[in-house]
């Protein structure tokens, strides 16, 4: 009796190991899974920054301290943030803890949505729904929703190049980002492509959102056109193993040449193209003769100048949400997408809270890049529904018990200018210089 016992218990964790070796495989969590269990300081592929004498004293943060609506000499108004320069944040060190001392904690919130009103072909008059209910109902449904400063929620609508089918859907959308609800910003899918073909696609596209439709906005220290962008089908550099949907190691290079200020393509798993490096805010840059260059980087720190050269890489939450298994068994992959099976909700949100992504030396600012496909059957119904309500209901009642949790609706281009600020040293968010 005792050895068939044995053999049958030997036999179940055999056959449970198989499956969970096929489970891995099939989700490609040998990718990521190493730097979620241990740690990114753990990731050979993330640089830590190296601190340099010029650090802030160019670039970006330099030009944030010496604005005259944020310097820390410069008057406020009883109500405003003042911009004191910090050197070192005291208490605990991760996002999540502080959430749960109810310490001080800043949390920004983007969601940026791969806007593609004609996604699965549907016939003209389905498409033209789509778009009008979001431009019409949107104001509606959330204009009476505040976050710690009384903005309403922002939505960051990235659409594609390659479906610029309607113009009339980047004129309701303007229309929309004007009341002030959100930002309009580059999504694309290409396949096959060359340096030269990608370069042209991006340009073209750019010039088209400002001078056709008054989208987009220059940048205040170069004064060239700027934007936000997120790779169609996740394969940001050539990053699928099969080369597909790409075709352009360089890709990095050229996004940094024609204006891209920020890359917000990740988290992409269970996909093959998610990085080694999760649930971080770092710089990359491209190396012709490989893809994925994205899969390596500099952490974006305190006091420390961005590399030269390199994109903004602004990441997603990514982990496992062992509450929520899979046929009750293997933990479900957290990645921040929001479905309408997977609305947001508080629970969520505590997930996306305890992978404190933030810019290291920080851990009382945390980013929380928030991605869907908000035009797709289902998903158009969760946002402009109770469910999603709900949620900024829970969010505004959560900040009421809490003295020191602030929440911020932002759209991409305000997140990455946080990031900046973050690395520059200011003790609090400083709104006008964001949004600029």
């Amino acid at each position: 009796m005792f050895w068939p016992v044995i053999i049958t218990v030997i036999s179940v964790l055999v056959v449970e190991s198989i499956v969970v070796a096929v489970i891995v495989r099939k989700k490609h969590l040998d990718r990521w899974l190493p730097s979620y269990l241990f740690g990114m300081d753990s990731c050979p592929r993330l640089n830590q920054p190296v601190p340099r004498p010029e650090a802030i004293e160019s670039g970006t943060a330099a030009e944030l301290l010496e604005s005259p609506k944020t310097r820390a000499d410069a008057p406020c108004g009883e109500d405003e943030f003042p911009p004191v320069r910090v050197t070192k944040v005291k208490g605990h060190r991760t996002p999540f803890e502080r959430f749960q001392q109810d310490e001080p904690l800043h949390v920004f919130i983007a969601v940026c949505d791969h806007y593609e009103p004609d996604n699965a072909h549907p016939a003209r008059h389905v498409a033209d729904a789509r778009n009008a209910r979001w431009c019409r109902e949107y104001p509606e449904l959330f204009g009476r929703f505040e976050d710690s400063r009384g903005r309403s929620p922002q939505h960051s609508f990235f659409y594609p190049q390659d479906e610029y089918f309607v113009p009339e859907y980047l004129d309701q959308l303007k229309g929309l980002c004007e009341a002030g609800f959100g930002d309009v910003e580059i999504h694309l899918h290409h396949n096959d492509d060359t340096a030269s073909g990608l370069r042209d696609k991006l340009e073209s596209f750019r010039d088209t959102l400002h001078n056709r439709h008054g989208l987009l906005r220059r940048d205040p220290r170069t004064g060239e056109l700027t934007y936000g962008f997120i790779h169609g089908n996740w394969a940001l550099c050539n990053s699928r193993d099969d080369g597909k949907w790409c075709g352009v190691n360089d890709e990095l290079t050229i996004l940094r040449e024609t204006g891209c200020y920020a890359d917000f393509t990740l988290p992409s798993a269970p996909e093959a193209t998610q990085t080694r490096i999760v649930n971080s805010i770092y710089y990359s840059a491209s190396e012709p003769s490989r893809p994925k260059s994205h899969d390596r980087g500099t952490r974006a720190a305190l006091g420390v100048a961005p590399p030269q050269k390199h994109l903004l890489m602004v990441q997603g939450p990514l982990t496992m949400d062992w509450q929520d298994r899979t046929r009750g068994v293997m933990p479900r992959i957290e990645n921040a997408d929001l479905l309408h099976r997977r609305p947001p909700t508080w629970h969520r949100f505590q997930q996306w809270l305890r992978c404190g992504i933030h810019v290291t030396g920080r851990p009382d600012w945390c980013f929380m890049n928030l991605h869907t496909h908000g035009c797709k059957d289902g998903n158009i119904d969760m946002w402009l529904g109770e469910q999603t309500q709900s949620f900024h209901h829970e969010l505004a009642n959560q900040s009421a018990d809490r003295k020191n949790f602030h929440y911020y609706y932002v759209t991409a281009w305000e997140m990455a200018q946080l990031v900046h600020q973050a690395e520059a040293g200011f003790a609090r968010p400083v709104f006008d210089e964001a949004a600029a």
